[in-house]
């Protein structure tokens, strides 16, 4: 990628398909459809799936790539379907709350994280039927989404999350203004895969730790939050 290319993802964030999959651990085949549809067989015709999360660059960067906003989102969708939600009642909302409160990435933003349960009962009203098991699900995707998706996240002023640190314990983030959203050691910025790469080469985390200037706390997280993201 140009370095004028790469310019154009400045404080958005940048991830392939393998590292969204490694950071969100949804499999990359799923997240391929979801950004980019899918041809299926109904009955004896062809039908054709639209992509359900609009993604900001797509395959803008020559391969299908997700920005900050596209993997907070693709986190919130799958906690849906793995909560048992309708794939049917997941796009109605998606389509409405995202026309609600004017965001394409509408289960992701602060707004939904305060007022999802409320907003999403109101569509239904409209809606009837075809969102009733989303809302009925809606208590235990709420403790759900509030204990797990919504930890660690830090929103701007327009209510987008901003800045992600995965695990709980581990000095680590995401933040689309450094390193193109890579995970980094919090506070110097250096991304944890270089970290750790030191550190095995070096045989040695305190070694590391002074080739980058670093605390050797920011090298240990590194480390740990490398091994656990590549399993």
């Amino acid at each position: 990628m140009s370095s004028e290319h790469s310019y154009r993802y400045i404080g958005r964030g940048l991830y392939s398909l393998s590292d969204a999959e490694r950071l969100t651990k949804v499999p990359v085949q799923r997240i391929r459809r979801w950004m980019e549809g899918y041809w299926y067989i109904h009955g004896d015709k062809r039908r054709y799936s639209r992509p359900i999360v609009q993604s900001d660059i797509g395959r803008d960067a020559g391969e299908l790539a997700l920005t900050f906003a596209d993997l907070m989102e693709i986190r919130f969708l799958n906690a849906f379907r793995e909560k048992g939600v309708s794939w049917h009642s997941i796009r109605i909302a998606a389509e409405r709350v995202g026309r609600l409160i004017q965001s394409t990435h509408p289960f992701s933003t602060k707004v939904f994280k305060t007022d999802g349960r409320t907003i999403l009962a109101e569509i239904a009203d409209a809606d009837g039927e075809r969102l009733l098991d989303l809302v009925r699900n809606q208590w235990e995707i709420h403790k759900f989404v509030s204990r797990f998706l919504f930890a660690g996240i830090r929103f701007n002023e327009s209510n987008e999350p901003r800045l992600w640190q995965p695990e709980t314990g581990l000095h680590v983030v995401l933040d689309p203004m450094r390193s193109f959203g890579a995970p980094i050691a919090r506070e110097s910025g250096v991304p944890t895969r270089i970290l750790a790469a030191a550190a095995k080469a070096e045989r040695s985390q305190q070694a590391a730790a002074r080739m980058y200037d670093v605390g050797l706390r920011a090298v240990r997280d590194a480390v740990q939050f490398e091994r656990r993201f590549a399993a």
